[in-house]
């Protein structure tokens, strides 16, 4: 078994597949970090802002949330004034995602008593040093969970780049399926499927089981003081 594994993960398959899982977590991460700044911020529009922009920000929320990630991956694919394929892509990830963030966020903001804003005025706090210093770190403390969730669904859904051609992990580990003589020398088994997927999909549990693990770690931490060991 373990040369017929050596055999077919050679280091050129590996690293044309490692390559692609360089695009997934390139595009996920930059769309996490945007899409959390950018939720945030619609989320306190929605929240805070005159009724105008409330409305606004709730017409890009909603237009968002009950529309197809697919969709907008295509749409951005084609229309997307960005130079390169992954990049058009990764704004797809985060018109979409931020306005799943924001509803997150929204919910946090909601859990906080009002009475902290009171309590905030009254110490000289204005209305952004009282969102900056008190409300947001609570809020984002209470969202974490929720948060690591839709994260974790940014980072599976990057395969949908592969129906647009975009040479990220799992389309790699599919057009490997039709290369796959011209790289090993022999034809593709039902094995050789099974395990070259199951690589894909170790990968993807390998970056989303850590998140987990990060995210309890930190609220564990929170929430006894101290370092966990």
């Amino acid at each position: 078994m373990i040369e017929y594994l050596t055999g077919l993960f050679t280091p050129t398959i590996l690293l044309y597949l490692l390559r692609g899982f360089a695009i997934t977590l390139r595009v996920a991460a930059i769309a996490i970090v945007l899409s959390i700044i950018f939720g945030a911020i619609l989320g306190l529009v929605r929240s805070y802002a005159p009724k105008p922009l409330r409305m606004l920000a709730g017409a890009y929320i909603e237009w968002f949330r009950n529309t197809p990630n697919l969709l907008w991956v295509m749409v951005c694919f084609i229309a997307a004034p960005l130079p390169s394929d992954w990049a058009r892509c990764t704004m797809a990830y985060v018109l979409f995602t931020s306005a799943m963030m924001a509803e997150i966020v929204r919910g946090g903001l909601n859990s906080i008593p009002k009475g902290q804003f009171e309590a905030a005025y009254s110490q000289g706090f204005t209305m952004v040093g009282t969102l900056w210093h008190i409300i947001l770190p609570q809020c984002f403390k209470h969202i974490v969970p929720t948060m690591l969730s839709q994260i974790i669904t940014v980072v599976k859904d990057t395969s949908f780049m592969a129906q647009v051609a975009v040479a990220e992990l799992l389309f790699r580990t599919k057009n490997l399926m039709s290369i796959f003589y011209n790289v090993v020398g022999r034809q593709i088994t039902a094995m050789d499927v099974f395990l070259l997927f199951g690589f894909a999909m170790l990968l993807y549990f390998a970056v989303n089981f850590t998140l987990s693990c990060i995210v309890r770690y930190l609220q564990k931490r929170d929430s006894s003081g101290v370092a966990v060991r």
